[in-house]
């Protein structure tokens, strides 16, 4: 990137900050602007239509205030509304996904687990995305309902969360995985917790690090 102009950044609240401190790690000298759509969280219960109007607004706020790039930091966001986006606007678009692809060459179970929204799960891409990259792997999909927003309201220590996150993890272990996907950048947050759960072979993948890698070479 060679010029001054911010890069722009939004999420379904602050889930995507845990994007933002992997742009900031790998480019430190890079301005950014943060647009956490708190109001309007989760993305992941909306419908399609819904999405795309509220990432229209986001793009255009972004817009507005000069970003070179926009990071949807948000999976729900890019697997319902990216495609629009970029036959919209000129600007330059990166999205986040489910990690499936590493997921799958790292597993040698053949059993992996995705943690999303509702909205990602169902999404159209996710399923194309899925079909194409893990043909010969078992992928248990797991709704983590009501986990955005208690995240969104710091309560990521609370015994409501601990509870939820033993009900999805559930049939992801009955089913022998060895990868869990975190597809929701919300999710990030709850490592630590999840660490505490999981048995020690199972690798907790995200998204991060891959989203600032793409952000660098654009």
């Amino acid at each position: 990137m060679n010029n001054k102009a911010p890069i722009g950044i939004f999420d379904s609240g602050v889930g995507g900050t845990s994007i933002w401190k992997e742009i900031h790690k790998q480019l430190p000298h890079e301005a950014t602007v943060y647009l956490a759509d708190s109001t309007n969280a989760p993305y992941g219960n909306k419908t399609k239509e819904e999405i795309i109007s509220l990432c229209i607004k986001n793009t255009e706020h972004l817009i507005s205030l000069g970003c070179k790039i926009i990071i949807i930091a948000c999976n729900t966001a890019t697997t319902n509304a990216i495609t629009y986006l970029r036959n919209h606007y000129q600007i330059p678009f990166i999205g986040i996904e489910p990690a499936i692809k590493p997921a799958a060459l790292m597993s040698k179970t053949n059993s992996i687990g995705i943690l999303a929204t509702k909205g990602t799960l169902s999404s159209k891409l996710f399923h194309e995305t899925s079909k194409a990259l893990a043909l010969d792997i078992n992928i248990t999909e797991v709704v983590g309902e009501g986990l955005v927003t208690l995240i969104e309201n710091g309560d990521m220590g609370m015994a409501q969360t601990t509870n939820l996150l033993k009900k999805y993890l559930k049939p992801m272990l009955a089913a022998n995985i060895d990868c869990l996907v975190l597809g929701c950048s919300h999710y990030p947050y709850l490592i630590e917790q999840l660490k505490k759960l999981l048995p020690s072979n199972i690798q907790i993948i995200d998204s991060g690090q891959a989203v600032a890698k793409q952000t660098q070479l654009v």
